[in-house]
């Protein structure tokens, strides 16, 4: 059965002598696709056959084993993040993308797909990837059920004199509630909120002081460790970049 499907190639691995067997993250979950023969020069699946293309792809769709390509329309092949020099852009997407399977099986994809395609775009646009990158990794934390308090003080539920935001607590700490935590000061603690309710769609430009982008990014990274179980190493390699 012919089916059209629209997603991106999340991996591609060699199948037989000029074939390859690619991974599509699409609305529906993960598919599992035979590109026949994209391996040579002429074949008009090439092009769209390779990893971290975006496209609208017919396939000849296998509910129980591997689909086959038929043809591809690119959509956006994001040329800018894999030519960028410093290979933070390009970094960035290894993680979020393994990032995004991880949470694609435990939770709802066609919402997480979005957001996906949203910050890979935003990146290829040209926009800071680490901010990107945190921007994302704070609402998936809904789909994980490990959303941080960013209402209240996450001990004593207090509204009143926030004074820091802690990972081992799971959000704000008030005055009274503060023993020896770090201080994150107020800037920190109001672009991380934003960072939460912010719709990426809408996001035109970024100004954001270095140490907040810093801040943020550390948080997010002792958060993840403490509450969700995912371990993905790319996200050690930009933790050191940033902090180059």
């Amino acid at each position: 059965m012919l089916k059209k499907i629209e997603g991106v190639v999340i991996s591609e691995t060699p199948f037989k002598e000029n074939s390859k067997i690619l991974n599509i993250l699409t609305k529906d979950g993960v598919i599992g696709v035979v590109s026949k023969g994209c391996k040579n020069l002429k074949s008009s699946l090439r092009l769209v056959s390779s990893k971290l293309v975006y496209a609208e792809f017919t396939i000849y769709h296998n509910e129980d084993h591997l689909s086959t390509l038929k043809e591809g329309t690119i959509i956006n092949n994001f040329e800018h993040i894999r030519t960028d020099p410093s290979l933070i852009p390009y970094s960035v997407y290894i993680y979020i993308t393994d990032l995004v399977r991880q949470v694609v099986k435990q939770t709802d994809i066609s919402n997480i797909y979005d957001l996906y395609i949203d910050t890979i775009t935003k990146i290829e646009e040209g926009l800071n990837p680490i901010v990107m990158m945190n921007i994302l990794e704070i609402k998936l934390l809904d789909f994980l059920g490990c959303p941080i308090e960013l209402n209240s003080c996450s001990k004593c539920g207090s509204i009143k004199n926030i004074v820091t935001i802690d990972p081992d607590a799971g959000g704000y700490i008030c005055q009274n509630c503060y023993t020896n935590e770090i201080l994150y000061d107020e800037k920190t603690r109001k672009m991380l909120r934003m960072y939460y309710l912010v719709d990426i769609k809408s996001i035109k430009e970024l100004k954001i002081k270095e140490y907040v982008i810093e801040n943020i990014n550390n948080f997010l990274t002792t958060y993840y460790d403490r509450y969700t179980g995912i371990y993905i190493h790319t996200k050690k390699f930009l933790d050191k970049t940033i902090t180059i």
